[in-house]
C-alpha cells in the first residue's frame, strides 16, 4: 500500500492534490510555455485547472461545495481516463466479468474517487508543483513532476509521474506513479487479492462500503454508484 498521503493523493489524481492542498504556495516565475512539452502542458492546465477551483471558498456541506466539487468532477474526467485506469487495474479478471459488473464496477471506482474531491475543498495546506520533463513511454507519454508541500512545519516532496495515452488526438492521463508506486499496480495487487478470495461480489462490497464510509465522513449525501457516469 502507498502511505495514506500519497495514495489519497493518487486518488485525487492530480498533483494538485486533494489529499493535501487546496491554496498553492507562490510559484517561482513560470517557465515559457515553449519550453514545456505537449505532455507536461497537458498535466499543467489541468493542475491550473483543477487548483483555482479547490481555491475558492464555500461552506463544509453547502449546496455551493457541493456545485463546486461537481465543476471539480469534470474537470478531472476530462484529465484522468478513469474507466481505462480501472480496466488495466482488473486486467487480470475483467473479461470474466459481466457487461452489468463491469459499469457497477467503474461507476463504484469512480465514485470512490470523485467523492475525496470534497476532501480537497475543505483543506487548507499548501504546495508547490514543478514540471520536471517529460519522455516516451512504450506508445504513451510520460510527465514527471514534484510535489513539495509541508507536514507539520517541515517541508516533504513527493514525486509524480502520469502516464498519458493519446486517444482520438486527445491525451489523457491513464496512469500514475507516486515515488515510484503505480496506481494501476497498487489496483491491480489490491483488486486480485480480493477477487481471489472472495470474487467479484466480495470485491464491490468493499468498495461500495469505503464509498459509504467516505460519505459519511465527508458529509456527502449517497447518490448511488450509477449517479457517477463517466
Amino acid at each position: 500500500m502507498l502511505r495514506r498521503s500519497a495514495f489519497l493523493l493518487a486518488l485525487a489524481a492530480l498533483a494538485t492534490p486533494v489529499a493535501f492542498a487546496q491554496t498553492p504556495a507562490k510559484q517561482p516565475p513560470a517557465a515559457p510555455a515553449a519550453a514545456l512539452g505537449p505532455g507536461a502542458t497537458v498535466v499543467k492546465n489541468a493542475n491550473d485547472s483543477i487548483s483555482k477551483l479547490l481555491g475558492q471558498k464555500v461552506a463544509p456541506g453547502s449546496k455551493e461545495e457541493r456545485d463546486l466539487a461537481a465543476k471539480v468532477t469534470t474537470s478531472v474526467r476530462d484529465f484522468l481516463d478513469l474507466d481505462e485506469l480501472g480496466r488495466l487495474a482488473m486486467a487480470d479478471h475483467w473479461d470474466k466479468l459481466k457487461p452489468a459488473e463491469q459499469k457497477e464496477f467503474l461507476d463504484v471506482l469512480r465514485a470512490l474517487v470523485e467523492d475525496q474531491y470534497i476532501k480537497g475543498l475543505r483543506s487548507q495546506v499548501t504546495y508547490t508543483i514543478a514540471y520536471k520533463g517529460e519522455s516516451k513511454k512504450n506508445n504513451n507519454v510520460l510527465v514527471e513532476t514534484e510535489v513539495t508541500s509541508t507536514r507539520k512545519g517541515r517541508p516533504f516532496t513527493i514525486k509524480i509521474d502520469y502516464e498519458l495515452e493519446n486517444k482520438g488526438g486527445k491525451l489523457r492521463a491513464i496512469d500514475m506513479q507516486t515515488d515510484g508506486v503505480g496506481l494501476v499496480e497498487n489496483y491491480k495487487s489490491m483488486f486480485n487479492r480480493i477477487m481471489v478470495k472472495g470474487g467479484y461480489a466480495e470485491l464491490i462490497k468493499k468498495m461500495k462500503d469505503k464509498l459509504a464510509q467516505q460519505q459519511k465522513e465527508n458529509g456527502t449525501a449517497p447518490t448511488g454508484a450509477g449517479a457517477a457516469k463517466g
